[in-house]
């Protein structure tokens, strides 16, 4: 009976894997959207404000999942990527096509600072765990020391890995990030009573309220998440007979983020919000989550939040060459001299809040913050693309994903207009 037993389970776990990888597109966007910003934003919201904010990823998941939706069927149906399209479809398409790549090439290397400094900074600590003799003058340099060896790491893999590989190493990295989160919230649940109120839409009236509603959604509806998107299902070979996987494919990925994201800020406002406590450091939340829920959830919320800094380090690093491939209406060759010498200037810029030594949670927020600007552009051009018949044909928007659109761009200025004031409120 045992050998049959193992067989069965080994089948079960082939066909989670096989399923997980049958995502792939959905998988590099968790891997991308959950990083160490995701998990900034959402810990510091529920430790500061409990559940208040509960809306504000709701709803940027919701739209989030339109907008995959929507890019998705436009890149299955019509085979044609996303910055070529703005470049040959809409009028001065060219200018539009520069604004937003490089809105989104600057705000992500920015972001890329921002979460290796989170990440040598949370290696750092948890070094000291072990050694704390270690904790002194010298601290800049040893973080800068883990800063260098970790985009180094990430950078070899890049010279000799494919995307298939890259897809295989993320769905690792956004298993043990979702299990780690998923587990430490239940071992610190909130009380249900607070996470309805959360769903009611309010904006905390204190200093940093608006940055942080705004850093939730630059963080979850990342204009990157849906531009590379058909770019990737072109790697991937998906064309019209794939209209049903894109579908589940989207669904998948919006749920999972949500998921995801929800355990890591009900975790933070069960075991902080109540006792007054918030986090400045990245290990903040570790020595305050301790207390609560014993080592074994520190552990898991540790493993959560390194796996989610290293999941998002690879797309990012692979988004300039992603959109580059993209205008030319190529497909990504991670073995050229573009993409080495991107990615490489990436790694390069990514090392900017390690040398300065800044706070890393505040840079990864502001970061995050940077990223909606572009986001109301890059809806509004899908909108317009996936409502031409002589594209679309039969697979035209209709009513229901035309009202998920609009909804989503009137939320996206909205939410653009509020990180513009809390940006002005800072100077």
């Amino acid at each position: 009976m045992e050998p049959t037993n193992n067989t069965n389970n080994n089948t079960i776990f082939q066909k989670i894997w096989l399923w997980m990888l049958g995502i792939g597109p959905g998988i590099f966007c968790i891997g991308y959207t959950i990083g160490t910003g995701s998990v900034t934003s959402m810990a510091k919201a529920g430790s500061e404000f409990g559940m208040q904010l509960l809306w504000v990823l709701v709803l940027s998941c919701v739209f989030a999942w339109v907008l995959m939706e929507a890019y998705g069927r436009y890149a299955v149906v019509t085979g044609q990527t996303s910055i070529y399209s703005y470049k040959t479809k809409l009028k001065g398409g060219k200018l539009i096509s520069f604004l937003i790549v490089g809105g989104i090439i600057l705000a992500q290397w920015n972001s890329l600072s921002g979460i290796l400094g989170l990440s040598a900074n949370a290696i750092y600590e948890m070094i000291l765990l072990f050694f704390p003799n270690m904790e002194g003058g010298s601290s800049y340099w040893i973080i800068l020391g883990i800063a260098i060896v970790l985009i180094l790491v990430m950078y070899a893999f890049l010279w000799v890995g494919q995307y298939s590989f890259f897809e295989k190493v993320l769905v690792v990295f956004v298993s043990i990030m979702g299990l780690s989160f998923i587990i430490s919230m239940f071992m610190v649940l909130p009380d249900p009573s607070q996470m309805a109120r959360g769903l009611i839409p309010s904006v905390p009236q204190v200093a940093g309220g608006k940055l942080l509603v705004a850093a939730f959604v630059g963080t979850t509806m990342a204009a990157p998440t849906f531009v590379v998107r058909p770019l990737l299902m072109k790697g991937k070979g998906w064309g019209p007979g794939n209209t049903k996987d894109q579908s589940r494919d989207a669904l998948t990925g919006a749920v999972l983020m949500l998921v995801i994201n929800l355990s890591i800020m009900a975790a933070a406002t069960g075991a902080l919000h109540s006792e007054g406590k918030t986090i400045e450091k990245v290990m903040d939340m570790v020595y305050l989550l301790e207390p609560v829920a014993g080592k074994f959830a520190v552990a898991l919320f540790m493993t959560g939040a390194l796996s989610a800094g290293l999941s998002s380090i690879f797309p990012i690093l692979m988004v300039a060459p992603l959109l580059v491939a993209d205008y030319k209406e190529g497909e990504l060759d991670t073995g050229s001299v573009r993409f080495k010498v991107l990615t490489g200037i990436a790694c390069i810029v990514g090392l900017t809040v390690p040398i300065l030594g800044a706070n890393p949670i505040f840079a990864q927020i502001l970061t995050q913050v940077a990223a909606v600007f572009v986001l109301p552009l890059v809806i509004a051009c899908i909108m317009y693309l996936v409502n031409q018949k002589s594209l679309m044909g039969n697979q035209k928007a209709g009513l229901w994903l035309n009202f998920g659109l609009l909804s989503a761009f009137v939320f996206a200025c909205i939410i653009s207009y509020t990180g513009a004031v809390a940006l002005i409120e800072l100077l």
